[in-house]
């Protein structure tokens, strides 16, 4: 019960950052759009547009984390957590596409060669923007390593990218005012490639989870951790799975093959209070197998002495 309690938290507390980045990202599309228009900044109508995606994005973590709340059933015997990362698998699409249609207009400004030289007002408003999209950022960044959520860790890396896209194309917007309109396509082609960057980071962790791609490290510690229980003999064999922010670990140990089955289920519930005390990991399935020592010794080649 203390398990589910703490997750549903977890999410509850994973929404309140989701809500922060739609509102932020809907204020600041009006804002940028409208201050675009008035100082004639493709740049920044560009970047408004930019945020009016990433409420796309946003949207499907709040609905991934929503859906990520709903109790195991008869189809999901894990529960829906798995959600969460389907969310931040859709969310790098929406960021790759973003990152697309970024250096494809670059491109065909480097080609047409048409600098344009907005209001510089237009600049101060991309400037303001990125330091809102900042504080966002580390707000849902602090968020997403308290309540361990990949769907809310994509969502902060997307902030910190709209981030830089803004301070992109200010500086850009800045440039043009000293007859460097050139800057402003490099300005963007760089940022477009960032966004790229942050978008196949969160597509290969995203992806890695589905496929239940599990960190060796982790095991290792894990099953270190594990040897030095009373009554384990050895591990023999480890595993590991991610389901949204709950880590599911499998183990096989070995015991004396002379303990009762009440002794070796004991040794198997220490082992799982231990490793939610030490790891935080609530989701632990033991296997216990006996233990014959003089097999142990013949491998070892000492013939059972």
């Amino acid at each position: 019960m203390t398990s589910i309690r703490n997750h549903e938290e977890k999410t509850t507390q994973g929404e309140i950052g989701a809500w922060l980045s739609i509102i932020a990202y809907l204020v600041l599309s009006l804002f940028k759009l409208i201050a675009g228009n008035m100082s004639n900044s493709k740049a920044l109508i560009a970047d408004g547009m930019n945020n009016v995606t990433d409420i796309i994005a946003s949207v499907a973590v709040l609905i991934g984390i929503k859906i990520a709340k709903r109790p195991a059933d008869d189809d999901h015997p894990y529960g829906h957590r798995r959600a969460e990362t389907i969310a931040s698998l859709f969310a790098s699409f929406v960021m790759a596409t973003i990152s697309i249609q970024v250096l494809m207009d670059v491109i065909i400004d480097l080609l047409n060669k048409t600098p344009v030289t907005p209001d510089p007002i237009a600049a101060w408003c991309a400037l303001i923007s990125a330091i809102i999209m900042y504080f966002v950022y580390r707000y849902n960044l602090r968020l997403s390593k308290k309540i361990k959520s990949l769907a809310l860790k994509a969502a902060a890396k997307d902030n910190l990218s709209d981030a830089w896209v803004s301070i992109g194309a200010g500086a850009g917007i800045l440039a043009a005012q000293w007859n460097m309109a050139w800057l402003d396509p490099i300005f963007a082609l760089i940022i477009g490639c960032i966004i790229a960057k942050t978008a196949w980071g969160i597509f290969h962790e995203s992806s890695h989870m589905l496929t239940d791609g599990f960190n060796i490290e982790q095991l290792e510690a894990y099953q270190a951790h594990i040897l030095t229980m009373d009554g384990v003999v050895e591990v023999t064999e480890m595993k590991g799975r991610m389901q949204g922010n709950q880590i599911f670990i499998e183990a096989t140990i070995l015991v004396d093959s002379s303990l009762t089955i009440a002794e070796g289920h004991r040794i198997s519930d220490q082992i799982e209070w231990s490793m939610a005390q030490y790891f935080d990991i609530h989701h632990v399935h033991i296997h216990v197998e006996p233990a014959y020592f003089t097999d142990i010794n013949r491998d070892k080649g000492s013939d059972g002495v």
